[in-house]
């Protein structure tokens, strides 16, 4: 059975195609592959005579430690942003004082935020009571009266 021979460029269409599944995927997890794949096809180019085994090794060597690398970093690598709640909406009105749009009732009410109608949850108020967001539970802010 003949052996199956592996060239450089193989690997570098491998890499090649892990770029293209890294842009169509989210996340930095091809990259590495690819990375990786390039750096074999570079020692295959270098030194003609490896063993597809030994290219295997050097792929799968190469793709745990870049991988491995990249989780250390990125966890030290923190995005520091001049908007920390933007993907968070909800929080965004823990503190501010709103008018009730529905009386809380069995501690459920519901309050109007600009065009969108939110739940709350707090101590029982009478309708046009203003009260304070004080947190957020999914789509349920937590409200106390505010005087």
């Amino acid at each position: 059975m003949a052996e199956i021979v592996f060239e450089f460029w193989h690997w570098w269409a491998l890499a090649f195609v892990l770029l293209i599944l890294e842009m169509l995927t989210p996340g930095f997890f091809f990259m590495w592959l690819a990375v990786s794949g390039f750096i074999t096809g570079l020692l295959v180019w270098l030194l003609p005579g490896l063993s597809i085994n030994f290219q295997v090794l050097i792929f799968s060597v190469f793709s745990v430690l870049a991988i491995t690398a990249w989780r250390y970093y990125g966890k030290k690598l923190s995005l520091v942003t001049d908007q920390p709640l933007l993907n968070k909406r909800g929080a965004q009105y823990i503190g501010r004082v709103f008018t009730l749009y529905a009386p809380i009732e069995n501690g459920q009410g519901k309050i109007k935020v600009d065009d969108t109608i939110w739940k709350v949850h707090g101590e029982d108020c009478d309708i046009h009571t203003k009260v304070k967001v004080t947190g957020v539970r999914g789509t349920v802010f937590d409200v106390e009266k505010f005087d």
